[in-house]
């Protein structure tokens, strides 16, 4: 054990205060998502055809978009990592992916209690469907490939690599519905062809669009979160690495 070291030379712990914009950063996405909420259920016309569960369509559409959204932060991520060698951003793609598959998670859910009472089934094996279930998959695979690699370099650039293969899956899923035969509605530019069109009136776009910056402004809270307590856990373990030397 090393007990002559310099302060200097032991690794610099972040500071455990949040800072003042990250709380401010918080606290503002929560009452924009829970006046989202308000919205979507109190002032917010039902869909003629479907109803009160047409509704869930808000927060299963904004889950899907922070999913992309985390995908394509990771992945440029990994290229900003394979380019600088720098820490910081493959915590942030860890962090990114994360929240991405949670939020791909939640998509599924949502869509899942949508279909049932639509389709008259839970799960179906349309392109869409298929698709976002193979990408889900590939960041699983991602999250469960990282822990089996020990060296933290070597896990790092593994991680970077994937992280940006992986982003393939996400424009392939988008562009699944609309280049692929579906029963899955299509919100915006498609014909009765591609399975149909959600027409949506002014006041159901704006609910739309005010959910899409609520689900935005949550996963950039969150992903600051994420990446300050994964800084604080590699200090902490370069620290118990440097004492027990």
């Amino acid at each position: 054990m090393q007990s002559t070291s310099t302060p200097s030379q032991r690794p610099r712990t972040p500071s455990p205060q949040t800072p003042a914009a990250l709380w401010a950063l918080t606290a503002l996405s929560v009452a924009v998502i829970l006046i989202a909420v308000i919205r979507v259920f109190w002032f917010t016309p039902q869909e003629m055809i479907m109803g009160a569960v047409q509704k869930v369509f808000y927060f299963h559409l904004s889950s899907a978009w922070v999913g992309a959204l985390a995908f394509l932060v990771a992945a440029v991520s990994g290229v900003a990592y394979l380019s600088s060698r720098k820490a910081h951003w493959d915590a942030v793609e860890l962090a990114s992916i994360e929240i991405g598959t949670t939020f791909s998670l939640i998509t599924v859910l949502s869509g899942m209690s949508w279909a049932r009472p639509i389709w008259n089934t839970w799960w179906t094996w349309d392109p869409r469907l298929t698709t976002t279930a193979i990408m889900l998959l590939i960041y699983l695979v991602y999250l469960l490939l990282r822990r089996s690699v020990d060296d933290p370099g070597l896990r790092a650039r593994f991680s970077a690599v994937y992280a940006v293969l992986g982003f393939l899956s996400v424009p392939v899923t988008f562009l699944s519905i609309r280049m692929l035969r579906t029963i899955h509605p299509v919100l915006f530019g498609a014909g009765d062809s591609d399975g149909g069109s959600m027409g949506l009136t002014a006041p159901m776009l704006l609910t739309l669009y005010l959910s899409l910056f609520a689900f935005t402004m949550l996963y950039c809270a969150i992903l600051w979160h994420r990446v300050r307590l994964e800084r604080m856990i590699r200090t902490l373990e370069d620290r118990i690495d440097f004492i027990t030397e």
